[in-house]
């Protein structure tokens, strides 16, 4: 039986649809399959991270101890031991005013993201991102049709000018979504002056915060201040994972609302998938009820901060006159940024057949992005890795300038 040709479908999709996009990243991650490729593309966590004993061991726990209810339908909320940790640990970490009530377990942080969107945004509503952003967010909000509103960035962050003039640039602006700490793609880090005047801004402007905070446990050189929301609770929702710490195919990630927000996001949650799984949020508590990841976060810091260094040796050693990078202080990325002359997007096919992917920073911007950007991953292979890796990717740039060059010359 032949398959409807799109005339005859009798499926008519929502104008939404239209809006979906595949992960530009998933679809790089395919190219990585082919033999002989090294990945710097997806920001993967280093699978020898993952704590496979102590899950082992939890999972033997929750199935003696409380099969029956880990296996059943659960409280849309999420598990009630693990809501107060979170609210523990988020208050031992200077946001004070967070109760376990406020705490939302989602199905990965991305959930967090398409829950907010759903809430917050209407057809043709701005919504504001730093420059560049973590495009999983913008592909979580296209589908509600948001109009977004670039906030000029700088090494340090989303500028305040910028936050301050959005009544006037995008009245009306539903939320701004912002990544302080080791931020997806640029790896920069909000200091705390930046972060006072964040604040002092959005405050003005009548713009409330969407702080997404994955990878503020993964500092290598100095703790990042104080969370935003720390500083305007009633303005600020929070976003935190447990795939950076722990172990992404958990799926486990929170949101936390204020309250006069907490309430429609748990109704958009029970709509969505009623609740994220029981059985896995219990086999977190038992992992991290006892301090675990006071013990087991420092030994990814030192991974990752040795892994860090090998690619920043090798970028300054591999790569041409006119790139730029800065050597972040945690997270999992650096972002290049190509001499004159180069299109990231179209290195890569050269860079792949070379044996090395990356992934192209045009995606990462809403608007006007920069061609000769790109992003490095620097967690999932091995220093020896690494260094081929950028080895490869500064020949594929070279010859790319050196082509340029003969085609300028008369």
């Amino acid at each position: 039986m032949s398959e409807p040709t799109p005339s005859s479908s009798p499926w008519r999709m929502a104008r939404r649809a239209a809006r979906l996009n595949p992960s530009v990243i998933r679809e790089i991650l395919k190219l990585t399959e082919q033999p002989g490729v090294l990945s710097l593309a997806g920001g993967l966590p280093a699978p020898d991270s993952f704590p496979v004993e102590a899950m082992r061991e939890a999972t033997t726990r929750v199935l003696a101890e409380q099969p029956q209810a880990a296996l059943q339908y659960a409280a849309s909320e999420g598990y009630g031991p693990l809501r107060e940790w979170v609210a523990a640990r988020l208050q031992a970490q200077g946001m004070k005013h967070v109760k376990a009530e406020q705490v939302l377990m989602t199905t990965g942080s991305q959930q967090g993201l398409d829950l907010v969107a759903k809430v917050m945004v209407d057809a043709g509503a701005p919504v504001a991102v730093e420059t560049p952003t973590y495009l999983g967010a913008l592909q979580a909000f296209t589908p509600f049709e948001p109009i977004f509103a670039g906030v000029a960035s700088d090494g340090e962050g989303a500028l305040p000018e910028a936050i301050a003039r959005l009544p006037h640039d995008a009245p009306g602006t539903r939320f701004m979504y912002v990544l302080p700490n080791f931020q997806n793609p640029t790896g920069r880090l909000m200091p705390e002056a930046r972060r006072q005047a964040v604040i002092a801004a959005a405050r003005q402007a009548g713009v409330p915060l969407l702080e997404d905070n994955p990878y503020g446990d993964l500092w290598f050189d100095e703790e990042p201040p104080t969370a935003l929301a720390a500083r305007w609770p009633e303005g600020v929702t929070y976003m935190g994972s447990f795939s950076k710490v722990l172990a992404p195919g958990l799926r486990l990630g929170y949101v936390v609302a204020p309250p006069d927000l907490a309430p429609k996001l748990l109704q958009a949650k029970q709509a969505a998938d009623l609740h994220t799984p029981g059985f896995n949020q219990r086999i977190v508590y038992e992992v991290v009820k006892d301090g675990f990841l006071d013990r087991h976060i420092p030994t990814i810091r030192s991974r990752y901060k040795a892994q860090r260094d090998v690619m920043a040796e090798a970028l300054q050693r591999e790569m041409p006159a006119g790139t730029e990078w800065t050597k972040p202080g945690g997270g999992m990325f650096f972002w290049v940024r190509l001499p004159a002359g180069c299109r990231a997007l179209d290195l890569l096919p050269q860079a792949v057949a070379e044996g090395v992917a990356f992934v192209p920073g045009e995606p990462f911007y809403a608007q006007q992005p920069d061609p000769r950007t790109l992003r490095l991953s620097y967690v999932t292979l091995t220093p020896d890795e690494i260094r081929q890796a950028v080895a490869a990717l500064g020949r594929v740039v070279r010859r790319q300038l050196e082509d340029t060059l003969q085609k300028g010359t008369p």
